[in-house]
């Protein structure tokens, strides 16, 4: 099985954003040693705590800390940009570490309504454009003119060798239908929606119209925590089932409480409930368990990949979920 991984960056209890960052770094180099396909980092503004706001400035140091690990955004969000500006950023990373470089699209706020009014002036009617918008950046990647008429003697500079590649993220069919439309690959947020995940993707694969005699590729994400023991691993997960239900209460700066605080708290009736759907959405468990269990999501995605994101307290429990991962695919 293909495995890349995603990081939101999440900040833990007693720790710092700078120590979100450089664990930021030290994944990215672990996934580069282990053999990971790809590492992407998300968006994310003023929200739960989470470190990073801007990937693009995070990936010039994760290209220079890493060595054959493709390297991205999961996701830039397109409606707070304009296409020439991606275009220009990507071509320069693409020019910096060469054949490495992933540029995921979503149209999510990544924040609140206050976040968005900050960055964007209308944020809904640039969310109206994503389709337009994703179109025109299409185009300037691929060296193309877009139609609007100012913009045929511009180039996005400077001009890779192998041009970034792009892709839509998302949760949704809508997301699924654009991507097939454009010809672009789709990565697929099982951990995030309970839409009907395989239908979305199957429709994805049926609806692909070829541009440049591509064909249609899917990453389906998911979260996961793997550890040496089930009990281990139910134990690590309950930090992040813990954090998710604060973040119900809509709650910025959360960090990610440690173990003996998801242990110790008192969840309601409602919120027990909460917490069984939480980890029925996750993968939990020893390796030889989170194999069987990805083999099955396996069967209904028939996904050419699978993005992992693990959120844990402490970075070592993270790290040492990958490498088990790794090894239970071996």
């Amino acid at each position: 099985m293909k495995l890349s991984i995603l990081d939101q960056a999440p900040i833990s209890s007693g720790q710092t954003a700078a120590d979100a960052l450089q664990t930021a770094v030290e994944l990215a180099q672990l996934g580069d040693r282990l053999g990971y396909s790809r590492y992407w980092i998300a968006e994310h503004h003023d929200l739960f705590g989470l470190a990073c706001s801007n990937p693009n400035v995070m990936l010039g140091l994760l290209g220079a800390k890493t060595e054959n690990i493709r390297i991205g955004a999961g996701a830039v969000l397109l409606p707070y940009y304009k296409p020439f500006q991606v275009a220009e950023t990507y071509n320069l990373l693409a020019t910096l570490f060469p054949g490495r470089i992933d540029l995921g699209l979503g149209r999510a706020p990544g924040g609140s309504a206050e976040v968005s009014l900050a960055l964007t002036d209308n944020y809904l009617e640039e969310v109206n454009k994503f389709p337009a918008k994703v179109k025109e950046l299409q185009q300037f990647l691929r060296g193309e003119t877009p139609n609007e008429p100012l913009y045929a003697t511009i180039s996005p500079t400077p001009i890779p060798d192998i041009r970034p590649e792009m892709w839509i993220l998302g949760t949704s069919s809508k997301s699924g239908v654009l991507a097939a439309k454009l010809g672009i690959p789709y990565s697929f947020g099982h951990f995030m929606t309970s839409e009907n995940g395989p239908q979305i993707v199957e429709t994805y694969r049926k609806e692909y119209q070829s541009t440049n005699g591509e064909h249609p590729y899917v990453i389906a994400a998911i979260e996961v925590i793997c550890a040496d023991t089930t009990e281990e691993a139910e134990r690590i997960a309950m930090s992040t089932v813990l954090w998710k239900i604060r973040q119900d209460k809509q709650m910025n700066q959360l960090t990610v409480p440690d173990i003996m605080e998801a242990e110790n708290d008192p969840f309601s009736e409602e919120e027990m409930v909460r917490v069984k759907k939480i980890k029925q959405n996750m993968v939990i468990g020893n390796p030889k368990e989170v194999n069987e269990k990805m083999t099955l999501l396996q069967k209904q995605y028939e996904a050419d990949e699978w993005m992992v994101v693990t959120i844990t307290h402490d970075p070592m429990d993270k790290f040492r979920s990958y490498e088990l991962l790794k090894e239970a695919f071996i």
